[in-house]
């Protein structure tokens, strides 16, 4: 029987039982892909980390839904951040900011951990900018699918299609109550995703509950095998390079836009998502998203030998 350390966080939430669930798995050089991927789906989670290696400034590890390994994973890099300052892998050394490098099997990352005034790890993932364009798609038939009339869209902004670790599809809607009113057939919405290669329908409007806010969020994913995702870092990244591509935000001034979403009320796991754009001109120059997370389970992972065949 081998043992490896294990916890369940709730990444960006400052507290319980909102934002989006990542399993993380300590030690798990020795486990296999197989392996790793049953252990995806007995947690359960929208995604599992597994730390592979690690030193004081960078960090190996891998991703997996229930049902697929991702490239990447915007969330389960917060809970994966949280978690090696937690167990002094990294630390602050007096500092307020650490640099980290995020080492993935067909990339590597920049993350930036921030101390905040109560001392929680705000952790910013430098994302690449998706490329966008538009398509030829049913927007009737993906209205339907969504619960939307065809009068929800945003009628001033296009949808588009954001390529990066992950496709997106961006739709924007006009009102708060048209997206709190979406209810999906998920069957049809998975063919509709299938269809056309993508991996979530990324639904915004700039109509907010909270003051101060940005953005209202709701991503449907159940091609990769999440119905509904709580927060996701990737698609407010995708959503951050369409809000300014298309001039629906500008910059402050000194060269920066400051996106802050929100996110999962309508699955009552709230999250908040802050995106950081550093602009060059009319280009992207470095987009960033982060946030924190919250430990809610703390344990060990028991294996019997033949799991790790």
């Amino acid at each position: 029987m081998t043992t490896v350390p294990y916890a369940l966080y709730d990444a960006f939430s400052d507290r319980a039982f909102g934002g989006s669930q990542a399993g993380i798995v300590s030690d798990a050089a020795l486990l296999d892909t197989d392996t790793r991927q049953r252990i995806a789906r007995e947690i359960g989670a929208p995604a599992t980390g597994f730390i592979t290696a690690s030193s004081e400034d960078s960090i190996s590890a891998r991703f997996h839904s229930t049902k697929m390994e991702y490239p990447m994973c915007g969330h389960g890099t917060i809970a994966v951040m949280t978690r090696i300052l937690e167990q002094g892998i990294v630390n602050w050394n007096g500092a307020d900011r650490i640099e980290v490098k995020l080492k993935l099997p067909t990339t590597t990352a920049a993350v930036e951990i921030h101390r905040r005034d109560d001392n929680r790890p705000l952790v910013m993932l430098d994302i690449k900018p998706p490329v966008l364009r538009e398509d030829n798609l049913d927007l009737e038939r993906l209205a339907g699918l969504l619960g939307l009339r065809m009068q929800d869209y945003r009628q001033e902004c296009p949808l588009e299609i954001a390529t990066g670790d992950f496709v997106h599809l961006v739709v924007p809607v006009s009102s708060l109550p048209a997206v709190r009113r979406i209810n999906p057939h998920f069957e049809g919405l998975t063919q509709f995703c299938q269809e056309h290669e993508i991996d979530t329908v990324a639904v915004f409007c700039t109509e907010v509950e909270r003051p101060g806010n940005t953005l209202h969020v709701r991503d449907f994913c159940p091609a990769v095998g999440v119905p509904e995702s709580a927060a996701a870092g990737t698609t407010n990244a995708a959503l951050t390079a369409y809000l300014v591509r298309n001039g629906v935000v500008r910059e402050n001034g000194d060269g920066q836009i400051v996106i802050l979403s929100e996110q999962g009320h309508e699955i009552d796991r709230p999250s908040s998502l802050r995106s950081v754009v550093s602009m060059n001109g009319d280009s992207i120059a470095r987009l960033q998203v982060g946030g924190v997370a919250t430990r809610v389970l703390d344990g060990q992972l028991y294996l019997s030998s033949d799991s790790q065949d």
